[in-house]
């Protein structure tokens, strides 16, 4: 299925190319739809290739001229040994397409009054985006963590909105006393016009809470370039790092005025954070944390992002009780686990298996799909978990 998918993605390019518009999202419904079809029946695979990819009907002959060369059985005397998906072989160069003839006055003919013939047509390289994408950052070269900090910062992040007890001028069934008093004054207090008030929305506030410790060093320099990036997309938003100790870093991650590029925001976080690389004491920091910054942070239904891996050195009595203290303070309790990614990942430490019990939602966080799906997440984020708890005495 992977061969074919690389082919089905060159395939859409090449329409692309060719003047036919194709989206891009249309390749996973492709995807989706081959589920439930015989791709080994041409006509059936050609049917759903062309009912989502073709959107105009002007199109369809320089479609089918396209599926033909494209998906066509290779000829006797080729031999490679790279196969693609449907018998296509991959071949190289630029694709050679005879141009239409122009007219006596110079203009073009229509691509739809005659028909395109295709000499050969080169199956692109997989793009290097799209593997990075899937790359765990544990994994990444020192040119692959260049793209992909630039690949991280064109994610987009958006948090939901919240009712605020305000109330402004807006569409309503709610009228606006004061000022049906005052606009209707002119009519002798006639309510001939009755304005109307709408509570005011404001986005939630995000507290993040990122592990720098020595078992989190190899997620940690791409980590702090999430944070950044995270602080320079929201407002209303908080960051702190922790190994054996808390440290607020939000000033430290703000964007500078004037500052297009920060290259070196690791080694400037450094400076700040005694103990990068070190221990790690969740249990005390989050006691840290509940104590003296939780009233100041946590208000107006904040939502609550810790970055870790679970690996923790205190005890897990303590990480229990702050795990409790803060899911009752947030709006939501969100863990994010590097460790997560991998599909033999079971949760066996004693400070994640603490943690489990007061968890809203535990999370990957592993390589840019998983931040990227983080940022949905973010933006629908269902209400938060209520326990059910036996009565103390029992």
């Amino acid at each position: 299925m992977s061969a074919l998918l690389h082919n089905l993605i060159h395939f859409s390019r090449l329409l692309g190319d060719l003047g036919l518009d194709v989206q891009a999202v249309r390749t996973l419904d492709i995807v989706r739809a081959l589920d439930h079809v015989n791709i080994g029946e041409r006509p059936d695979f050609y049917h759903t290739l062309r009912c989502l990819l073709v959107r105009r009907p002007q199109d369809i002959p320089l479609f089918d001229e396209a599926f033909r060369v494209f998906w066509r059985k290779p000829p006797n005397n080729w031999t490679t040994r790279d196969l693609r998906a449907m018998g296509e072989h991959r071949r190289t160069g630029a694709p050679k397409v005879e141009m239409p003839a122009r007219s006596p006055n110079g203009e073009s003919t229509p691509s739809n009054s005659l028909p395109i013939k295709f000499e050969r047509v080169a199956t692109q390289s997989y793009s290097n985006r799209e593997v990075l994408r899937q790359k765990d950052f544990a994994d990444l070269t020192t040119e692959e963590l260049s793209e992909a900090r630039r690949m991280l910062a064109e994610l987009r992040w958006d948090m939901e909105f919240r009712r605020t007890r305000r109330w402004r001028p807006g569409p309503s069934a709610v009228p606006d006393l004061r000022r049906v008093m005052r606009s209707n004054l002119q009519h002798g207090g006639e309510p001939v016009t009755l304005p109307t008030r709408r509570q005011r929305d404001r986005r939630r506030p995000l507290v993040l809470l990122c592990d720098v410790s020595g078992s989190m060093e190899r997620y940690s320099r791409m980590l702090v370039h999430f944070l950044y990036c995270m602080t320079g997309r929201l407002q209303n938003i908080e960051v702190f790092v922790f190994a054996t100790r808390l440290t607020r870093v939000t000033r430290e991650l703000a964007p500078r005025l004037g500052r297009t590029r920060d290259s070196d925001i690791v080694s400037r976080l450094l400076t700040h954070v005694p103990d990068f690389a070190g221990g790690t004491r969740i249990g005390d920091v989050l006691r840290e944390f509940n104590i003296r910054w939780s009233r100041r942070v946590l208000g107006h239904g904040a939502i609550v992002l810790v970055i870790s891996d679970g690996w923790d050195r205190g005890e897990p009595d303590q990480l229990r009780r702050e795990m409790e203290r803060l899911q009752r303070t947030a709006r939501r309790l969100v863990w994010l686990n590097p460790l997560l990614g991998s599909p033999e990942y079971v949760p066996l430490t004693r400070g994640i298996k603490a943690a489990l019990p007061f968890i809203d939602d535990f999370l990957p966080v592993h390589n840019l799909e998983s931040l990227a799906q983080l940022g949905e997440h973010l933006n629908t984020l269902p209400g938060r978990r209520r326990q059910v708890k036996p009565p103390a005495f029992f």
